[in-house]
């Protein structure tokens, strides 16, 4: 073969043996995993983030599309780090023979001659590459990334792993937690220092080296501005611009409903959730701000939902999720706790669906038992005859226990179950009149579907966090009739407000459990209903927390967040409000189906005990002290004797104060209502 053909056969030869070498070492290049794990997230019903939680190894690396970042970002970076990134397969030959110069003439590694796919292959794969088998491993990897990728899916891998300090990988982690904002608009400053803290990310960490991030920021916005990508005046602006010189949390609200939520779907990268993040952050200040006046140790919890469909806009399950003396690790919006008074509107509501009473119907507020029960009022005092509507305004327990007495409280159980709330009772305990005073365990998320069912003339709905629509079952029943639940609101929407704050429009009904360890606020208006739970999350009493002092205000601070009030409906066709006269003869007065208070009970006085000897300072010529006198059993009215002679009746209160004249013994003699009588002979001195 002559030579003249032979040479450039054997060139064709070596050229195509070259090329069908190189093609099979690029595909057959073992590629990693190009799925990029990012972090789980939960975002609100306008999508901004709620909460995220890391990656399996620790690192926050948030989800993000090249369409979520500002495209002024993205152009910038493209100019300092790939400005031929749409042009070349993978590797740019130019700055390749750029960065090989620079390392000929300098002996070291000056630039890296890397392309954002190659960037991208150096992340994916883990390899250094420092050293020239590194080098060459990373651009077989390039090339084959692009074989298999889009240039936006390259770049979108970019965004998510571009290392920004510490365990943070990607764009949006390092706005976040640098800048304290999305990356969806950015300055020219913000931009530079995004760009230039991925190139050395220990080194350039604004809370360990800010002065070297502060000069490698400025050089690139100084290539910037020759790029024509800025001009002089930003350029000045953007040098002024401060750095950040800590690192800020990244958001997290709604910390107990958000890691439920993750913890039932596990599976689920990012979750939809009905949650306002602006409301939540306000109401979690708020909650923060009213626990710190009540007490180092006091929680507090709130809930807010649509009651027109169910959705919750937030959800506050403690003031502070790490602040351990208030236990705020635990979520107290799903503790099971006393409701106190909260569960008499449905009391009165089963009343008035019943035609026992209205709220206008007169009631009896005197010492009262039923079949061995005999409950108090929160003051240990009686009002005698009162209206309905002012014994629930007034929270009395007396007409409560009276109205539970009638419609039965295994009724009220079902009625509590058809609002979807699960109530608990004591282990083996049958439902009896105390669970109408709080003897009862619920949750603020109970109270809340209770209340929202109130608001919405007894149609019971559920409410939740999640975007899915709601479902309706078609076996729910009313919790209450439109008629008995417009009745129950209408006197709801009288209750007088605390330290003459505006309540207007607001139906609400504070409670508190017995021994002060639970104090409660549930109100809504025509669009929302709230809940406020507050006290111990160890269940320790708080002397002086009540309702309408401590979660009363907070529940109207949070209608305040919430914007202008929505009215209450109108009452349903054919209902009015009637006064006591215009009511039928057997509503105007509750009537007393009930046994008459401990009438089988033997009357007794419970002190002073017999043979006692009092000292009321009688012999030493001082002052003489009041002597107690108690009873016990027996029916009012009670009369009291003193050697036969008259010294107090109390209508309805079984103590009494007395004075006596003299020293000496004495004989005491009560007589009640049946004519029954006890007594004693004490000494008194």
């Amino acid at each position: 073969m002559k030579p003249r053909i032979f040479f450039p056969l054997l060139a064709c030869i070596l050229s195509a043996s070259f090329w069908l070498g190189f093609e099979h070492w690029i595909n057959t290049a073992p590629l990693p995993d190009l799925r990029v794990a990012t972090s789980a997230q939960c975002l609100d019903r306008n999508g901004r983030l709620l909460r995220a939680f890391p990656v399996t190894d620790g690192r926050w690396r948030l989800p993000i599309t090249p369409d979520a970042v500002d495209p002024r970002y993205l152009t910038r970076l493209l100019a300092i780090e790939d400005q031929r990134f749409y042009q070349h397969s993978g590797v740019d030959p130019l700055a390749l023979l750029r960065a090989a110069w620079q390392w000929l003439r300098d002996g070291r590694i000056v630039s890296g001659g890397s392309t954002l796919t190659m960037q991208v292959a150096r992340r994916l794969d883990g390899r250094s590459t420092r050293t020239l088998g590194g080098k060459l491993q990373q651009i077989r990897l390039a090339l084959a990334l692009e074989r298999q990728l889009d240039k936006n899916a390259i770049l979108t891998a970019y965004l998510h792993l571009i290392p920004q300090g510490g365990n943070l990988e990607g764009v949006r982690s390092g706005a976040l937690a640098w800048l304290g904002h999305e990356p969806q608009r950015l300055t020219a400053a913000e931009s530079a220092l995004l760009i230039a803290l991925p190139q050395a990310p220990e080194t350039r960490r604004p809370d360990r080296n800010p002065q070297a991030l502060h000069r490698a920021r400025d050089a690139i916005l100084q290539r910037l501005h020759a790029a024509d990508l800025i001009d002089a005046l930003e350029l000045t602006a953007a040098r002024r611009e401060p750095l950040p010189h800590q690192r800020r949390p990244l958001p997290l609200l709604a910390a107990h409903l958000t890691a439920r939520q993750q913890h039932a779907h596990p599976e689920r990268a990012s979750q939809h959730l009905t949650l306002d993040a602006q409301l939540q952050q306000r109401l979690e200040i708020l909650a923060a701000d009213r626990a710190a006046a009540l007490g180092e140790r006091v929680s507090l919890a709130l809930l807010v939902a649509e009651h027109t469909t169910g959705e919750i806009w937030a959800a506050v399950g403690s003031p502070a999720l790490l602040d351990e003396a208030r236990r705020g690790h635990l979520d107290m919006t799903r503790a099971i706790r006393s409701p106190g008074s909260t569960l008499k509107p449905l009391i009165y509501g089963l009343a008035f669906e019943d035609g026992i009473a209205h709220p206008e119907s007169l009631i009896e507020d005197r010492p009262s038992g039923f079949d061995g029960y005999a409950p108090s009022n929160f003051d240990r005092a009686f009002q005698g005859t009162v209206s309905v509507r002012h014994a629930l305004h007034a929270s009395l327990n007396i007409p409560a226990v009276r109205l539970l007495h009638a419609v039965g409280p295994a009724r009220l159980m079902a009625r509590l179950r058809r609002a979807g709330v699960q109530p608990v009772l004591p282990h083996g305990s049958a439902p009896g009149l105390a669970i109408g005073l709080g003897g009862i365990g619920v949750h603020l998320t109970d109270l809340v579907q209770l209340y929202a069912a109130l608001a919405r003339g007894g149609a019971p709905i559920a409410v939740r966090a999640t975007r899915e629509p709601a479902t309706a079952d078609p076996l729910m029943r009313p919790v209450l009739d439109a008629r008995a639940a417009w009745l129950v609101s209408s006197v709801l929407a009288g209750v007088p407000a605390p330290d003459r704050a505006n309540a207007a429009q607001i139906a609400f009904k504070t409670g508190t459990s017995y021994g002060y360890r639970d104090a409660w606020a549930l109100g809504f208006d025509g669009r929302w209903v709230v809940g406020v739970w507050t006290g111990r999350a160890d269940g320790a009493p708080v002397p002086g927390l009540a309702g309408i002092d401590a979660a009363a205000p907070v529940l109207i601070d949070v209608f305040a967040q919430l914007g202008p009030r929505t009215p209450l409906p109108p009452p349903p066709p054919g209902v009015r409000p009637l006064r006591h006269a215009e009511l039928p003869e057997m509503l105007r007065h509750v009537p007393a189906a009930h046994r008459t208070a401990d009438a089988t009970d033997t009357l007794e006085i419970a002190y002073p005990p017999a043979n006692a000897r009092i000292d009321l300072g009688l012999t030493r010529g001082g002052s003489a002290t009041a002597l107690v006198l108690r009873v016990r059993g027996g029916t009012p009215p009670f009369t009291w004797f003193a050697d036969s002679e008259p010294i107090a009746r109390e209508p309805f209160s079984r103590n009494t104060h007395w004075t006596p004249k003299g020293s000496g013994y004495m004989t005491l003699v009560v007589v009640d209502g049946r004519g029954a009588s006890a007594r004693v002979r004490v000494r008194v001195e």
